[in-house]
């Protein structure tokens, strides 16, 4: 995969395009008049950590977490689908999740090509609290990239082809490096994620149980800003959801290898990953499983009209003998009243970048001395 490689993809995505645009489709949702819808999102955060100090002598901490706006917009057979987030500074600041325009082709069939999600694993996603399940940790858990995905949902298949040029992109430079100022984690420092092909098929079955089993593999390219050369990236993962009477499990494996064609010297045992403004290590392979279940109970509690209980797990399988694993467990409650939505949770993590490590290098190296660390955590929102 080299620079003439990555310009066959580009003009073969572009007729692609084209061809997609000029089929007839079916008309049964077309609409004279466009229509347009407007919604978002307003979040708050309590949290206390065991491993901050002050923050424990305080009893914790409590501020602003997201403003988010999203748009939906329709005209016949084509539409919109965009979502805008504001974080703090110290989270990256502004960001677009996700934003593509898509094409149905008839009530089964469509396209979407922009920012959108990328069929690998679980979705929506693989988890039920704030906090995601340790998937999301390395973009394996509602990520979205830059391409173009189609998409057939039938009554007992769902499969999804896509095409990804890249992560999204905010610096047009030739040698400038991934911004990490993202909603979903990529691969940044001095590789690039290029021409990712995904493909993803579930099949679904039963009736008073509910089950969706599944397949999705990738592969795609890194390509090195130094020695200007292309490595490559795959992924493989076994999937499977279970919805019974307020009952869901959710059981997933997931296989990632990463080779970076990096400079001599440099390891390639390890990636740079980065969203929310700051990056971190990753090591390059590594196996993970999850188990999320979670119940839901019916209730009239005042504004109160559901309770979800859940227990979320995750366990990073590090390729690299030396490397210490990385564990996350999240156990909490879904707190449904109107429009506001609050979770309650306690996450622990061991060996886990954003649950109590030293945040560099806890997913690549990982410390042999490390314990288990927790933050107890609520999260209020307003959605609209």
């Amino acid at each position: 995969m080299r620079s003439h490689s990555s310009s066959i993809s580009g003009i073969l995505l572009v007729i692609f395009l084209l061809l997609s645009f000029l089929i007839p489709g079916n008309y049964a949702y077309a609409q004279e008049k466009p229509q347009i819808n407007v919604g978002g999102a307003l979040r708050f955060n309590y949290n206390l950590s065991s491993w901050k100090d002050g923050q424990k002598e305080r009893g914790g901490d409590f501020g602003y977490d997201m403003f988010r706006i999203n748009f939906d917009a329709a005209w016949k057979d084509i539409y919109l689908n965009a979502e805008y987030r504001l974080y703090s500074e110290a989270f990256g600041g502004g960001f677009l999740k996700q934003g593509w325009v898509g094409y149905r082709f008839n009530d089964r069939d469509e396209i979407q090509i922009g920012l959108n999600q990328v069929p690998f694993g679980l979705q929506q996603y693989n988890s039920h609290n704030w906090f995601f399940n340790l998937t999301y940790y390395f973009g394996l858990e509602d990520d979205h990239d830059m391409g173009i995905k189609y998409l057939h949902v039938g009554e007992t298949f769902e499969y999804d082809l896509a095409f990804y040029k890249n992560a999204e992109e905010l610096r047009f430079g030739g040698d400038t490096e991934t911004s990490p100022n993202r909603y979903s984690y990529d691969v940044v420092g001095r590789n690039k994620e290029v021409n990712q092909v995904n493909g993803k098929v579930v099949y679904k079955f039963g009736d008073s149980i509910k089950n969706r089993l599944g397949i999705s593999a990738q592969y795609g390219g890194l390509y090195n800003l130094d020695t200007k050369e292309t490595g490559s990236h795959n992924g493989l993962a076994l999937h499977y959801e279970l919805d019974f009477s307020n009952w869901n499990f959710k059981l997933q494996a997931m296989n990632i290898n990463n080779d970076p064609k990096n400079l001599p010297g440099e390891s390639d045992e390890i990636l740079q990953m980065g969203a929310y403004g700051v990056p971190y290590e990753v090591a390059s392979d590594f196996n993970i499983y999850s188990l999320a279940f979670s119940k839901s109970i019916p209730v009239k509690l005042g504004p109160i009209s559901n309770l979800e209980f859940y227990n979320d797990f995750g366990y990073m399988d590090k390729k690299v003998e030396s490397f210490e694993d990385s564990f996350m467990n999240v156990t909490g409650v879904l707190i449904s009243a109107g429009h506001v939505y609050t979770y309650v949770d306690y996450a622990a993590g061991y060996n886990h970048s954003w649950l109590g490590g030293n945040f560099v290098d806890d997913f690549s190296n990982g410390n042999p001395d490390a314990k288990w660390e927790a933050r107890f955590n609520i999260n209020i929102g307003y959605y609209f």
